[in-house]
C-alpha cells in the first residue's frame, strides 16, 4: 500500500446530533486497501457514533459516506455488508448456544433445493475460519470457546461477506495478552491481502505497532491525522486530550503507615493447594502483576467475600478478618472495583444517584430505616464534584455514561464508605487516557488519605507507573516482590513466567 492507492472508503463532513448534542461534527476520514487506519479519542470523542455511521447502523444528520468513491446510502447494517463494509462490535454480535458455522453463515445459510445445507456450512466456514487461523471444527458450540477465539470467528463471519473494509470497535478489551497478540498477526495478514481496517482501540500500544495512520478524535471532531514516523504515543496522547499528560503516572512515594491487611497461609477456592502470604500497609499502592489464568481476580474475590477462603487466615489492621460477604467485607472496611463494572459494580438501569448511595444506606444515610434524603442528595453531589463524574443530572441512569465516568461511579460508591483497603481489578480496561490520568490521581489521592491500595492490571505500564511495589503472581502463587526501585518490565516478565 503507498499513499497514492486511492481511498476505498470515505467519510466526508459526516454530522449526528442528538437533540441538541452534536455526537459528530464534520469529520471526515479516509482508509485504502491493504491499510490499517486507528481512529482514537475519549470516551465521549464520537468513535462508536462514527464507526456505526459508516456501518449503516445510524444515520448521519449531515455529511456523505463514498466507496470507491460513489457517493453511497446506508439505509441499514445489510447494506453495508453488500458493499463489503463490516463492524466488529465491541460487544460480540454472535449467538453462544450455535456452532461455530451456525454463527459464521446465520441468516446467510448457505442451501440446497431450499433446504440449509449443514455440509455447505461446515466446510465453507472451516475455510473462512482458517483465513483468520482459527483451527476449530465449525461443529464446536461457540460458547466453548474462549473470548479471543470468540473474536476470530466474528472475523470470519465478516470476511464470509467478502468484506473489503473491516471495523474493528475495541478488539481486545476482553482479551488476555495471549490472544490480543494472536489477534495483531491476523490483522496483519489481513492487511497484506489488501483488506481495509479501521481500528479503534484505548491500547495506544496497539495503535502505534499496527497503525498506518491516526486520526484523532476530540469532542466530536477531527483534531488531526499521524501518518508513518510521526506516529507517537505522546502526539496522540496530547491530541485525545488537548494538554500534555507529562505527569500522567506521576506518583509521589509517602510514608507508608501500619499494616492495613495481612495474608498468611491464605489458600483460594481457584488454586486449593497454593498458599499466600502478604501484606499491604496504609498509603501503600501495591500493584498485583501476573499473566492471566495467574489468579489474581481470585485472590481479589477472596479477600472481599465474594469467594471462600479454604485455609490460612487474614487480619485487616491487626484484628482477625474472615469475610463470607462482600457485606461482612464492606463492614470491616475492605471493598472491590471488579473488573467487569457492568455486570458485578453497577446497576445499570439505575441512576447516578441510586448507585452511589447504594453501599452507604444501612450505616450513613439511613435513620429507623428510613433514606434521608437530604444527606443522599448531599454525598451524590459531592462525589459528582469531587471525581468529575460527566453526567446530564445525577438521576441519569448508569448505562448512558462512558466507561471512564461508569468506572468513577463505582469508585465513587465505595469511597462513600470510607474504606481502609481498596481492592481494584483491571480499575482502567477500556476508559480512555483523560479518564485513566483521573482515576491514577484518585488512587494517589486516596492513598495519601492513609488507604491500602491493591490492584491488578494486565497493563504493564500502570504496574511499572503506579505501584510502590509489585507483587508477582503465577499459577496462583506469588513468586516474588518487587519494590518500585527495582521495578521494570524484565523483572516483573521473570517471576510471571516462573515455574518454581
Amino acid at each position: 500500500m503507498t499513499s497514492a492507492t486511492a481511498a476505498i472508503f470515505e467519510a466526508r463532513g459526516v454530522c449526528k446530533r442528538y437533540g441538541g448534542v452534536h455526537a459528530l461534527d464534520d469529520v471526515s476520514l479516509s482508509v485504502r486497501p491493504g491499510e490499517v487506519l486507528a481512529v482514537v479519542g475519549e470516551n465521549g470523542a464520537g468513535k462508536s457514533t462514527l464507526m456505526k455511521v459508516l456501518a449503516g447502523v445510524v444515520q448521519p444528520s449531515r455529511g456523505s459516506v463514498l466507496v470507491d468513491g460513489r457517493p453511497t446510502v446506508f439505509a441499514h447494517i445489510h447494506q453495508a455488508l453488500s458493499a463489503g463494509v463490516a463492524l466488529i462490535h465491541q460487544e460480540l454480535n454472535l449467538a453462544p448456544n450455535l456452532d461455530l458455522g451456525a454463527n459464521v453463515f446465520l441468516g446467510r445459510e448457505p442451501r440446497r433445493l431450499g433446504f440449509i445445507s449443514k455440509k455447505a456450512i461446515a466446510d465453507q466456514a472451516r475455510q473462512h475460519m482458517a483465513r483468520v487461523g482459527l483451527e476449530v471444527s465449525p461443529e464446536v458450540r461457540l460458547d466453548s470457546l474462549s473470548l479471543g477465539q470468540q473474536q476470530l470467528v466474528e472475523i470470519a463471519k465478516a470476511l464470509s461477506v467478502d468484506a473489503r473494509v473491516l471495523i474493528m470497535d475495541e478488539p481486545t478489551s476482553s482479551l488476555s495478552q495471549q490472544e490480543a497478540d494472536k489477534l495483531y498477526k491476523v490483522v496483519r495478514q489481513l492487511r497484506e491481502r489488501g483488506i481495509a481496517i479501521c481500528y479503534i482501540s484505548h491500547r495506544l500500544h496497539e495503535v502505534t505497532d499496527l497503525a498506518d495512520r491516526v486520526v484523532v478524535l476530540r469532542d466530536g471532531r477531527s483534531v488531526g491525522e499521524l501518518s508513518g514516523a510521526q506516529i507517537d504515543r505522546d502526539k496522540i496522547v496530547r491530541m485525545m486530550v488537548g494538554r500534555d499528560i507529562s505527569q500522567y503516572y506521576q506518583r509521589t512515594p509517602l510514608a507508608a503507615g501500619g499494616v492495613a491487611i495481612t495474608a498468611r497461609s491464605l489458600r483460594t477456592s481457584a488454586f486449593p493447594s497454593e498458599e499466600l502470604d502478604f501484606s499491604v500497609r496504609s498509603g501503600e499502592i501495591v500493584g498485583l502483576a501476573g499473566l492471566v489464568g495467574a489468579g489474581r481476580t481470585e485472590l481479589l474475590t477472596t479477600l472481599f467475600g465474594i469467594t471462600p477462603m479454604l485455609g490460612g487466615s487474614l487480619h485487616v489492621d491487626g484484628k482477625p478478618y474472615a469475610p463470607q460477604t462482600a457485606a461482612e467485607a464492606i463492614a470491616a472496611g475492605v471493598v472491590l472495583a471488579p473488573e467487569d463494572r457492568r455486570q458485578c459494580g453497577l446497576l445499570l438501569q439505575k441512576g447516578v444517584r441510586w448507585n452511589l448511595s447504594l453501599a452507604s444506606l444501612r450505616k450513613t444515610l439511613s435513620r429507623w430505616g428510613f433514606v434521608r434524603p437530604r444527606a443522599e442528595g448531599k454525598l451524590c453531589t459531592d462525589t459528582i464534584e469531587q471525581l468529575r463524574i460527566k453526567t446530564p443530572d445525577r438521576e441519569s441512569p448508569v448505562h448512558t455514561l462512558s466507561g471512564g465516568n461508569q468506572q468513577k461511579v463505582v469508585l465513587g460508591k465505595w469511597l462513600a464508605t470510607k474504606p481502609r483497603v481498596l481492592l481494584l481489578d483491571e480499575p482502567t480496561r477500556g476508559i480512555d487516557v483523560g479518564s485513566k490520568s483521573e482515576i491514577y490521581a484518585l488512587m494517589h489521592e486516596l492513598a495519601g488519605r492513609g488507604v491500602a491500595v491493591l490492584f491488578a492490571s494486565s497493563d504493564m505500564e500502570e504496574i511499572l507507573g503506579l505501584s510502590d511495589r509489585a507483587l508477582v503472581m503465577h499459577h496462583g502463587r506469588i513468586t516474588g516482590e518487587v519494590h518500585r526501585d527495582q521495578l521494570s518490565e524484565e523483572s516483573v516478565m521473570q517471576l510471571a513466567v516462573a515455574e518454581t
